[in-house]
């Protein structure tokens, strides 16, 4: 019995262990299908993706015409290629070059990214003519939403990148700069910029349209500016309904509560007549009086002659306020026809704008198309401000109108 015993438990023995190698061997057969199987798939999505790469995409893009800027372009002597996007090519290539890390995008397996040139250009294109995005969609052969996104972004990486760079605050050291640009110009003392407000055409927006129409009649937003005594702006705020006067738009601004509450002006005063005059703004009638905001006196009738004198003086600095709205709107059509743009996007074109005129006039870019005066044919009325009592910056008014009749009568003595 105990032989039998044993040979059972051999058997036994013998049995699960063949078993066991069985079960080991199907595992790894199913291991090694598995891996085929994957081996397959994956086989095939390479195949798959090599295929759809040299397929003509026929659902991703339409066929286009890219002759003009592929073509053409490059063609163009420097005046026909101002005349087209408003900046030089040097002025081009600085433009793009501080650009690219924002406006560069990544090409996909179904189509290539527009390039970072061709992006810029069709924004410049868009702000210079304030055509429709159809036109300049067909003119650069890509869709209608390629050209919104490129003046979105392209309107975006400037106000981010180079507002800062060619609009900023002038320094202690910069001002005096200013002053003496005003100065030797139009002989008016611690000048620093003429101060002007314009209104940009818009369609009516769907909220609140009323709040927009400005006394003209038409719906607009504001663009106050602040201009130095070379022509560029230093100052800008936008955005503000059109039915606000200058004034109100002037109060509700950040230049306001930055020169009133504090004495950024204030501090290299000089004696002019017997009174410590700091630096200052000069506007027009629509403005008020303040210590840092030189303004005409009132046309009504009886003006002296020191106050003749003091008013021709103001009109004729702040002259270069409206030069350069003039060259602003004659570059940038699109802030003189009526924009097809929402209200939030017009705020950053106008601002975009702005910059852009100053890099053209910081590097000498001339644009000879004149629309000098049919701006201001749109214009509403100036709306002016009526003072009440003796407003702050009186005594500073009645010393440089004392100055200026002074400095009248020496150089009428001298001649």
């Amino acid at each position: 019995m105990a032989h039998y015993a044993r040979c059972l438990q051999v058997c036994l023995l013998v049995l699960r262990t063949y078993i066991n190698i069985q079960s080991n061997l199907i595992q790894r057969l199913h291991a090694v299908q598995r891996q085929c199987h994957r081996q397959r798939l994956r086989t095939r999505r390479q195949i798959a993706l090599v295929l759809m790469r040299r397929r003509t995409a026929t659902v991703w893009s339409h066929p286009r015409e890219h002759r003009w800027w592929d073509v053409i372009v490059p063609e163009f002597t420097p005046e026909e290629f101002i005349q087209n996007f408003r900046v030089s090519r040097e002025s081009f290539e600085y433009i793009c070059r501080r650009l690219r890390h924002m406006l560069e995008r990544k090409d996909t397996n179904f189509r290539l990214s527009v390039p970072v040139k061709k992006r810029v250009a069709i924004a410049l294109c868009k702000l210079a003519t304030g055509s429709e995005y159809r036109y300049v969609s067909q003119l650069f052969g890509v869709g209608v939403s390629t050209v919104f996104n490129c003046v979105q972004d392209f309107c975006s990486a400037v106000i981010k990148i180079l507002v800062p760079v060619h609009m900023k605050f002038p320094s202690p050291e910069k001002l005096k700069e200013m002053a003496d640009v005003f100065e030797n110009c139009w002989n008016v003392p611690q000048c620093i910029g003429s101060i002007d407000a314009h209104h940009i055409p818009i369609i009516a927006p769907e909220k609140n349209p009323r709040g927009y129409l400005n006394r003209k009649g038409w719906h607009s937003v504001v663009l106050q500016a602040v201009v130095d005594g070379n022509g560029l702006f230093w100052d800008l705020c936008v955005g503000f309904s059109g039915n606000l006067s200058d004034a109100r738009v002037l109060r509700q601004s950040y230049l306001w509560s930055l020169l009133s509450e504090r004495d950024l002006l204030n501090h290299n005063k000089v004696d002019i007549s017997g009174c410590d005059v700091g630096y200052y703004l000069i506007g027009d009638s629509a403005y008020p009086l303040q210590n840092w905001l030189m303004k005409p006196f009132p046309d009504i009738g009886g003006l002296t002659p020191q106050q003749e004198s003091f008013n021709s003086r103001l009109s004729s600095a702040r002259s270069v306020s409206d030069l350069s709205f003039k060259k602003l709107k004659a570059r940038w059509q699109c802030l003189f026809r009526r924009n097809d743009c929402k209200v939030e996007l017009v705020k950053k074109m106008a601002l975009t704008c702005c910059v852009l005129h100053n890099i053209c006039e910081e590097k000498g870019t001339q644009f000879s198309e004149d629309h000098s005066t049919d701006h201001l044919n749109l214009q509403p009325p100036v709306q002016e401000f009526i003072e009440n009592g003796q407003p702050e910056g009186t005594d500073v008014r009645e010393a440089l109108s004392d100055f200026f009749i002074r400095q009248s009568d020496i150089i009428q003595v001298v001649v």
